[in-house]
């Protein structure tokens, strides 16, 4: 396997999954795009704008190629969740945008660099990394907030999938229902057997 087969893997795998992370925005209203749906506040829209600074910092100024846009001290706001959520001044098509750059721009430094140039991560404990290191982080980082993601658009409106081609049907409720209650009766049977042994010891 080359070094540039295993680049063009990695680097196909995080496109696909930046376009799942803008698809779970389709169709949703603005309230829902950024409404907290977790007691830690976790919403679709925030999660954009998050992996955006990300991708910008890590394949920007990591190598010595700052995005060219302004953006927050690693050290300060990002640091304190502030690139986690959305402000009402802030619209959806800037955060979809700025995301849409800041792929473009780790395109660019994916596509210059070979997977075992330098780079330098100040906020790690082991600064020093290659290309191969940041990839693969990225593309782990962007895969856990696509779950993320899943598990927030189900929520909000029983629509999952990675992509409109292979989104679940929605339309069978009593079929989704049956299948939820026979988990829920699963787990309350496992609930039950745990209990007795407890009580025979």
């Amino acid at each position: 396997m080359t070094a540039d087969f295993t680049k063009d893997y990695l680097h196909r795998d995080l496109r696909e999954l930046r376009e799942v992370m803008l698809w779970k925005l389709d169709g949703l209203s603005e309230y829902d795009v950024r409404r907290p749906l977790t007691s830690t506040g976790t919403n679709l829209l925030g999660l954009v704008k998050h992996l955006s600074l990300w991708e910008s910092r890590y394949f920007g100024e990591v190598f010595g190629r700052p995005f060219p846009e302004p953006l927050p001290r690693w050290d300060e706001d990002a640091g304190q969740g502030a690139d986690l959520w959305v402000t009402e001044h802030e619209t959806r098509e800037e955060i979809i945008a700025r995301y849409r750059r800041a792929g473009e721009h780790a395109d660019a430094t994916i596509t210059a660099l070979t997977l075992d140039s330098p780079g330098h991560v100040p906020w790690w404990p082991r600064p020093d990394v290659k290309l191969f290191n940041i990839l693969v982080h990225l593309l782990t980082e962007t895969s856990r907030h696509a779950g993320h993601a899943d598990i927030l658009r189900e929520q909000l409106d029983d629509s999952t999938g990675t992509t409109a081609e292979y989104a679940t049907d929605r339309t069978d409720a009593a079929l989704r229902d049956a299948h939820r209650a026979k988990i829920e009766r699963a787990a309350a049977a496992a609930a039950a057997v745990a209990a007795a042994a407890t009580d025979k010891d």
